[in-house]
C-alpha cells in the first residue's frame, strides 16, 4: 500500500481563525492586495499563497480574479442598500431626516469597516476596464437613488428647484465616500462615530435641512444605529 505523502502548506498570511470560511479568507486576502498593489498586478496564485492554500483550490470557491473582484466591490455597497427598507420600518413615519442621517451612518459604518479600504477599488482605472464592474455601477446607481428618494423628501424648495434628484443623490453619496479617501490618505485611521455625525450632518444641510431638525434627527438616528451593524458596537458617545 502506498502512501500519499501532504504536499507542505503554504505560510499563512491571512489568519485562520478557525471561524472564518475559505471563502472568507480568499476575500480578505484578495482585497489586501488588490489594495497594495492593483488588480491587474495581483495573480491568483498570489492570492492562493497568502491564504496557504493551492491555487486550484481557490478555483473552488471562485471562477477566477474578476468574480473576486466582483464579491468585494458588492461588499462596499450591498450592506448599506439592504438596509434601506429596515431604516425606513424602524425610523418614525414621515421622519424622512432622521432616516436620510441613518442612512447616511450605515453606508459610513460599511465603507469604514470594511477591510482593507477595498472601496478604493472602485476608483482604479484597471477596476473600471473589468466587466464585473458594470454590474457594480448598477449596485452603486442603486444605492445612490435611495440617497435621492430620502433627499427629496427633506430638500428644501430652493434646492428642488435648482438640483435634480440624481444630481442631489450624487452629491450625498459622494459626501459619504470620502471616507474611502480618508482611508486611503491614512491607512490606519479609524473613522470615530463624530466624524460620521458631521458627515451625516452634512448630508442633511447639502438638502438645506434646517438645523433645528438636523438636531432633532441626530439623537434618534445615533440610538437606532446599533441594530444596523453587523457584528459591530456602536463607539459610545
Amino acid at each position: 500500500m502506498t502512501t500519499r505523502r501532504s504536499r507542505p502548506g503554504r505560510p499563512r498570511h491571512v489568519p485562520d481563525s478557525g471561524t472564518t470560511s475559505p471563502r472568507d479568507q480568499i476575500l480578505d486576502a484578495a482585497s489586501r492586495l488588490f489594495v497594495s498593489q492593483g488588480f491587474a498586478a495581483t495573480s491568483t496564485r498570489e492570492i492562493a499563497d497568502m491564504v496557504g492554500i493551492r491555487q486550484a483550490s481557490l478555483y473552488y470557491h471562485f471562477a477566477g480574479k474578476d468574480e473576486i473582484l466582483g464579491e468585494l466591490l458588492r461588499r462596499s455597497v450591498r450592506p448599506t442598500t439592504d438596509k434601506v427598507e429596515k431604516i425606513l420600518n424602524r425610523v418614525p413615519p414621515l421622519d424622512y431626516e432622521t432616516a436620510l442621517y441613518l442612512l447616511v451612518l450605515v453606508d459610513v459604518r460599511t465603507l469604514a469597516d470594511v477591510p482593507h479600504n477595498v472601496g478604493m477599488l472602485y476608483q482604479l482605472p484597471d477596476v473600471a476596464k473589468c466587466e464585473v464592474y458594470d454590474e457594480f455601477r448598477n449596485e452603486h446607481a442603486e444605492l445612490a437613488a435611495h440617497y435621492a428618494d430620502l433627499a427629496s423628501e427633506v430638500a428644501s424648495k430652493t434646492v428642488r428647484s435648482t438640483v435634480s434628484r440624481k444630481q442631489l443623490g450624487d452629491l450625498l453619496i459622494q459626501q459619504v465616500e470620502g471616507v474611502i479617501n480618508m482611508r486611503t490618505e491614512d491607512p490606519a485611521r479609524k473613522i470615530p462615530c463624530r466624524e460620521a455625525w458631521a458627515i451625516a450632518a452634512a448630508c442633511l444641510r447639502i438638502c438645506d435641512v434646517p438645523q433645528e431638525k438636523i438636531d432633532a434627527a441626530a439623537p434618534i438616528a445615533i440610538d437606532l444605529l446599533p441594530q444596523f451593524i453587523d457584528e459591530k458596537v456602536a463607539e459610545p458617545v
